[in-house]
C-alpha cells in the first residue's frame, strides 16, 4: 500500500517538483537531481505525512524549495562548471518559456513566490506556510517581485499583462 501511495505521488507531483526545480537551477540536469532527492525524502518520510494530498503538496513544494538552495549554495555548484546542454528546454510552452527567462532575473525567493501564488494558485497565508514566513513578508515579496518584472519586462519592450 506505501509503495503504490507513493507512485501516485509521484505520478501527480513529478512534473510540479520539476517545475520548481527548474525555476530555481535553470539546469535540467540539476532540476532531474533535486527531483530524485525530493522523492527519496518522500519515501523515507512518508508514514509521518499522513493522508491530506494537500499537506503533502505543501511539504513536497518546501522540501524542492530547501534543496534548491541548498543545492545552489553547495561548494559543488559553486566550483563545477554545468556541461552545454543541447538547449533543450524542460517541458514548458513557449509563453512559459519566455516568462521563466524573465523569471530568471529574480531572487530565487521572489521566484518562488511568484511561482506559488500565480502558477499553483496559492493564497498569500498558504504561501506563507509552505516558506515559513511571515504573511506580510511574503505580501511584500510578491510585490517587490510584481515591480520588478515589470521593470525587467517593459526594459526588454515586452509588457505581459
Amino acid at each position: 500500500m506505501e509503495n503504490q501511495k507513493i507512485k501516485e505521488l509521484v505520478e501527480t507531483y513529478s512534473d510540479m517538483i520539476m517545475k520548481i526545480a527548474y525555476q530555481n537551477s535553470f539546469n535540467k540536469s540539476d532540476s532531474e537531481d533535486i527531483v530524485q532527492e525530493v522523492f527519496l525524502k518522500l519515501m523515507k518520510n512518508i508514514n509521518k505525512l499522513g493522508e491530506d494530498n494537500n499537506y503533502i503538496k505543501a511539504w513536497l513544494i518546501r522540501v524542492t524549495i530547501n534543496l534548491s538552495k541548498d543545492y545552489n549554495k553547495s561548494a559543488w555548484y559553486k566550483k563545477v562548471r554545468a556541461i552545454e546542454e543541447d538547449n533543450q528546454e524542460y517541458e514548458f510552452n513557449s509563453e512559459e518559456q519566455d516568462v521563466l527567462k524573465e523569471l530568471a532575473k529574480l531572487k530565487p525567493v521572489y521566484r518562488n513566490t511568484i511561482y506559488l501564488y500565480y502558477y499553483e494558485g496559492y493564497r498569500i497565508h498558504e504561501i506563507a506556510k509552505i516558506l515559513n514566513q511571515n504573511e506580510n513578508t511574503v505580501s511584500s515579496n510578491l510585490t517587490r517581485a510584481r515591480k520588478q518584472l515589470k521593470g525587467i519586462l517593459e526594459e526588454g519592450g515586452e509588457l505581459y499583462a
